[in-house]
């Protein structure tokens, strides 16, 4: 098993990305709905010096794991996004980054758009953009937004970033096409100041992909995280696979949802751990062991029991003689861990896990693919900064 560490590149797990030389001595940095900090992390594993000026997510849990992770001082960090003064910050920052929420506009949500008010921060987005006047920002959602409401709403949104002072580029980027084999799309719009001399060009979607999500599974899971019969049931049967809302030991990873965990839909591993064939019985014990009416069963036999026989000092010999408890060879079905789903966002193993398995699922969830803003990164002439 390969563990994805802080140095991984995309493609190649036992290699890092090139350092980045960058002519500023340090990128001054700030994040809007932060979240577990991707674009944070992806600097972080680009060996990229940087100084976060502010972030802000109203969240506590994330604040919890963005506090565990990276340097920000308290004072730097926003709960609401609406009371924040971008002028303080004015000419200060150089690259602002952020994906207001998303279920306005997403394909599973109910596609109330600027109608909800969570799909109206996105002009937050862009006053703080207009106060702050960095010279790059980078703005992150899902690709419904280009449709929604037969795309009347992205025209909305793409005029108002037009009315900003800065080049504007969009495209919409798969996490499969940059090492992570997890089929999630997401639309990326940048801008560059136009008295900045910045290029950047949207990464290529070329890169091999090299790994599959069985690369990205831990070893030794807790039993926790295996499913009882009822999740089972609700995985396996009926046309949650047919309709690929759920996907069992796949190559490439469903797009995660902050929620997928808990509702029985989403990736799912179905494995079982190797016993030694000595322990298992030969044919011809297993035959006499099942056949109705044998020596110490008052009925039927039964293996698999919920609750065991008692359990005598002189079990060998009761194996010999074909009475006593015994279990079938098989396998079960178990959840992505934690760790898991966040290896699956480009998160590395050094990133520290400090809250609830619930509200990992939920951040990870929520997290923009470390990997895209690498990529990104590695195509933008940072030596103008």
């Amino acid at each position: 098993m390969n563990n994805i560490d802080s140095n991984s590149d995309p493609h190649d797990l036992n290699t890092s990305p090139k350092k980045i030389k960058v002519k500023t001595p340090i990128l001054k940095v700030g994040t809007l709905f932060s979240g577990i900090g991707a674009f944070e992390h992806a600097l972080d594993r680009l060996k990229i010096k940087h100084q976060i000026l502010f972030a802000c997510d109203i969240n506590k849990f994330v604040k919890q794991s963005y506090f565990n992770n990276y340097k920000i001082e308290e004072e730097n960090w926003y709960d609401d996004v609406c009371k924040l003064d971008g002028t303080a910050f004015k000419n200060k920052v150089d690259i602002i980054v952020g994906g207001s929420p998303c279920q306005s506009f997403s394909f599973v949500g109910k596609q109330k758009g600027l109608n909800d008010d969570r799909g109206n921060l996105v002009f937050e987005f862009i006053r703080i953009i207009r106060e702050c006047t960095p010279k790059m920002f980078i703005f992150e959602n899902v690709k419904g937004l280009l449709s929604n409401n037969k795309g009347e709403t992205f025209k909305v949104v793409y005029d108002k970033f037009k009315s900003l002072d800065y080049d504007i580029k969009y495209e919409v980027l798969n996490a499969i096409n940059y090492g992570i084999p997890q089929s999630r799309q997401r639309l990326f719009l940048i801008g560059i100041k136009k008295t900045e001399r910045i290029e950047m060009a949207f990464p290529p979607p070329k890169i091999e992909l090299t790994l599959k999500m069985k690369d990205f599974l831990e070893d030794n899971i807790d039993i926790k995280y295996y499913m009882k019969e009822k999740g089972q049931n609700h995985i396996v049967y009926g046309d949650n696979i047919k309709k690929k809302k759920t996907q069992i030991n796949g190559d490439i990873a469903l797009c995660q949802k902050k929620n997928q965990q808990f509702n029985w839909y989403g990736d799912f591993i179905y494995e079982y751990r190797e016993i030694p064939d000595k322990y298992y019985l030969s044919d011809k014990v297993k035959d006499y062991v099942m056949k109705s009416g044998t020596k110490g069963f008052v009925s039927k036999p039964e293996i698999d029991l919920d609750i065991a026989r008692p359990i005598l000092s002189s079990v060998h010999k009761m194996h010999r003689a074909g009475v006593d408890n015994y279990i079938s060879k098989y396998g079960k079905i178990r959840k992505l861990t934690p760790r898991e789903c966040l290896r699956l966002m480009g998160f590395s193993d050094d990133f520290k896990i400090c809250v609830s398995d619930t509200q990992c699922y939920q951040q990870a969830g929520n997290s923009i693919v470390v990997n895209i803003f690498i990529e990104i990164f590695k195509h933008v002439n940072i030596n103008t900064f």
